[in-house]
């Protein structure tokens, strides 16, 4: 991690490299944000292009790669952000979502959008707590 003004970068092999101007996430005093993942898996590289649901998954895996990086893990989020480009979908992805997090329930939003990069079908930020 690099210091910058008080905050630290966060990166981690186990989430996808950014491919734009931004970093996975960052921390700054006990709070971690982390980027939207897309649902890219980082070992190989290829999108997942599956159901919503498996697409969900990947992203929050990604997610949950950049927290630990962080310090932190699932039970620490606080806020997620949820973009999907399909809305009749949402059923399948907040079941996936329910079984990722278990009984941990943070806010959310849920942000439709008219498309995502490489035609994903979502896309997720997180804010956690160290």
């Amino acid at each position: 991690m690099k210091t910058q003004s008080g905050m630290k970068k966060i990166f981690s092999s186990n989430a996808p490299v950014p491919a734009g101007h931004y970093e996975q996430g960052w921390k700054t005093g006990d709070l971690v944000f982390v980027s939207g993942q897309l649902p890219i898996d980082p070992k190989t590289k290829a999108n997942n292009d599956g159901t919503a649901a498996e697409q969900t998954m990947q992203s929050l895996n990604n997610v949950k790669a950049v927290l630990e990086a962080a310090g932190t893990n699932l039970n620490r989020v606080v806020k997620v952000t949820v973009y999907v480009s399909d809305i009749a979908k949402w059923d399948e992805i907040n079941a996936a979502y329910k079984d990722f997090f278990g009984e941990h329930r943070p806010a959310r939003s849920v942000v439709p959008t008219p498309e995502l990069h490489y035609g994903f079908q979502v896309e997720i930020e997180a804010i956690a707590t160290l």
